[in-house]
């Protein structure tokens, strides 16, 4: 079990590897609601196969790419990615980013949860043809859960070696499909179709990344372990290439089929629907090891989620902490499954929301860390006034203006459920890339005020 908390990794326990990032990253994206966005580029967006696949390598170049930079982070200051960020908003400002990132995680690991709830339901019942009942809705949610809780209290070890399995199973899974899909697909149908928009393009790419990006917080929290010396290229590339060889051929499988089956598009279920298109021999192990996925980006989720409740000032140990997450997702889990099934598109219109958050923080630690960012080990666990990151009263005023005007900024292109922002209408809105230009806000303001200086800045762990 990992024991160790927000305190920054010695250089004597750096013994990760670069290349430990791919699976990482190959497993972030184990989820088959890429066949649904595949499904909707070309049913919604109405682009052809060629325009889907440009959109399927830029997507993960973008978001990725930020995932990747943001990684270095880590590798500098051997702490999680929301304690470093103590040293860009100071010690009290920093609770502001850290406590709507914590409920936006929690958040959407409880609709993750229902999700791969519901599709362990559909497996039983394609294997089993066992009906749904409201006993086995909670034992289904409940094994999620615990199973997502077991691996990330575990620690980095286990994620890491559930990792390397998930994605050499997913991937062998994964390939089984694509012969099928080949094999069963009607070309001259899919070739065949017109070219869509550019503006549609344009709008799928931020419909993908804006997915990619909710992950950049999490970045340096599965790269502390690696050592100074490690190439930020080759960590910025290796994070790409494992995102890549998941999304290009699971969205374009998702927009084949669509030409058969648009129905793929508006699916709730993803699940539930590819298994009755899939022979029985595909369809299981593909189903069982797509839940399997599913429980792992859970359990990345909640292992970073547990180092933001530390943050935030919840003095227990890591695994307590992911421990306070799975239990949140438990009861809300329940609550949307039993009672409140219909509330739950409100529920994941505010959490879109809470995405801008996202996109605002990572604006601003982008920023910072391209200034070439060190790291004082003292003053990252020290939450005194004597703190080299108090700045003013706690607050890095530069640092919090940014993240405010962006946040504003990001919620005037946001349109959900039942809010939208003015500008929601404009190009940028429409075109779903809000979050490029909230990023964009929160790092111009910031790199336009005065660089904030802190009290013996880069005293302890020095970037490189």
């Amino acid at each position: 079990m990992e024991n160790r908390g927000l305190d920054p990794v010695p250089d004597a326990e750096r013994t990760g590897r670069v290349g430990a990032l791919f699976p990482t990253w190959v497993t972030a994206n184990m989820t088959v609601l890429l066949l649904t966005v595949g499904a909707g580029l070309t049913v919604f967006n109405g682009l052809n196969f060629w325009q889907v696949l440009a959109v399927a390598v830029t997507a993960p170049l973008l978001s990725f790419g930020l995932v990747g930079l943001v990684s270095i982070a880590g590798k500098r200051g051997g702490s999680p990615g929301m304690a470093l960020s103590r040293a860009v908003f100071g010690q009290r400002g920093n609770l502001f980013p850290g406590a709507l990132l914590w409920v936006a995680r929690w958040g959407w690991e409880t609709v993750n949860a229902v999700t791969g709830s519901y599709a362990l339901l559909a497996v039983l019942d394609l294997l089993f043809d066992v009906r749904s009942t409201t006993s086995l809705v909670m034992v289904t949610l409940t094994a999620f859960v615990a199973i997502s809780f077991l691996v990330s209290g575990l620690g980095i070890r286990a994620l890491r070696g559930c990792c390397a399995v998930s994605s050499y199973l997913f991937g062998g899974a994964s390939l089984l499909v694509l012969v099928h899909v080949i094999g069963a697909t009607p070309w001259r149908a899919v070739l065949d179709r017109p070219a869509g928009p550019a503006a549609m393009m344009i709008a799928g790419i931020g419909t993908l990344v804006a997915g990619g990006i909710s992950w950049v917080p999490s970045a340096p929290d599965f790269a502390r372990y690696l050592p100074r010396s490690a190439s930020g290229r080759a960590m910025v590339g290796v994070t790409v290439g494992g995102a890549l060889i998941i999304v290009l051929p699971m969205v374009m499988m998702g927009a084949v089929m669509a030409v058969g089956t648009p129905g793929l598009a508006v699916t709730d279920d993803p699940v539930a629907f590819v298994g009755p298109l899939l022979p029985g021999w595909i369809s299981v192990p593909y189903l069982l090891i797509a839940v399997f996925g599913m429980v792992m980006i859970n359990a990345m989720s909640m292992y970073s989620a547990g180092f933001t409740a530390q943050t935030l000032g919840f003095a227990m140990p890591r695994a307590w902490a992911v421990g306070v997450n799975a239990a949140i997702s438990l009861l809300l889990g329940g609550l949307l499954m039993m009672v409140a099934r219909s509330f739950i598109n409100t529920f994941i219109s505010f959490l879109a929301l809470l995405a801008v958050t996202f996109s605002a923080w990572i604006g601003v630690f982008g920023a910072d860390l391209l200034r070439g960012r060190t790291y004082d080990v003292a003053a990252l666990m020290d939450t005194t006034p004597r703190s080299a990151y108090w700045y003013s009263a706690g607050f890095c005023w530069q640092a919090m203006t940014a993240w405010a005007a962006a946040l504003a900024v990001g919620l005037l292109f946001t349109t959900v459920e039942w809010f939208s922002g003015p500008l929601a209408t404009t190009w940028i809105g429409r075109n779903g890339l809000g979050w490029a230009a909230t990023i964009l806000a929160a790092a111009g303001v910031y790199a336009l005020l005065p660089r904030p200086a802190a009290r013996g800045d880069g005293g302890g762990l020095v970037g490189s």
